[in-house]
């Protein structure tokens, strides 16, 4: 059971946190711009429950010890790094006929499953989400209120809800933008450009973390 003082302080903390545009926004922003709103939505629900999946392994007393293993994280960097890295070529490599199965209403879009399914890699394989939940979640836990694991788990499915709520509005922004420039096929290469760059970026940025340690 969670106290009303403390699932306030919570959710302050969670909303702070989460306003500030961190990779999975970056994720959802090139991903809206890539493919529109739908893409951008999927993307993110498949996002968060990969972040969900991690809060869960906090929960269940995995975090602290994976979080201490920089070994681990480490691995994981890096291999979040390379996924995004290859995302981003590949939508560079087919920037053209891509932009062309969005001007014939989509009709080539990936498939939902795999873009839910890009998306849940991305998620999961984001170490920054594990050390913070093993890091500041068991601080909002009151062991008079009940369970320990079942109050980090009810702060990680909360933390889940408000991200995803948080990342698709700024995945219908980018979409609805998209959307509004799609007329031109050599403006949705550029975006298409923009949006394989953007994910290019972020997966150097985290490499270069990743080997800084």
């Amino acid at each position: 059971m969670i106290a009303g003082d403390q699932l306030i302080t919570f959710l302050v903390a969670s909303f702070a946190i989460i306003i500030v545009p961190g990779p999975s926004v970056l994720f959802t922003l090139a991903r809206g711009v890539a493919w529109g709103r739908t893409v951008a939505v999927l993307s993110v629900f498949g996002n968060s429950i990969g972040t969900l999946l991690l809060s869960v392994v906090v929960a269940l007393g995995l975090g602290p010890l994976l979080a201490h293993s920089r070994t681990f994280s480490t691995v994981l960097q890096v291999a979040g790094g390379c996924y995004l890295g290859w995302l981003g070529f590949d939508a560079l490599r087919h920037r053209h006929e891509h932009a062309r199965a969005m001007t014939e209403r989509e009709a080539q879009r990936p498939h939902p499953r795999q873009i839910v399914r890009q998306g849940f890699t991305v998620g999961i394989l984001n170490p920054k989400s594990l050390i913070f939940f093993a890091a500041v979640f068991p601080h909002f836990v009151e062991p008079t209120k009940g369970s320990a694991t079942v109050q980090l788990l009810a702060f990680g499915l909360i933390f889940s809800v408000m991200a995803f709520a948080s990342d698709s509005t700024w995945g219908i922004i980018a979409g609805t933008a998209r959307e509004w420039l799609s007329g031109s096929p050599s403006r949705l290469v550029a975006l298409r450009v923009t949006g394989g760059c953007v994910m290019i970026v972020l997966g150097a940025l985290i490499l270069v973390s990743a080997v800084r340690g």
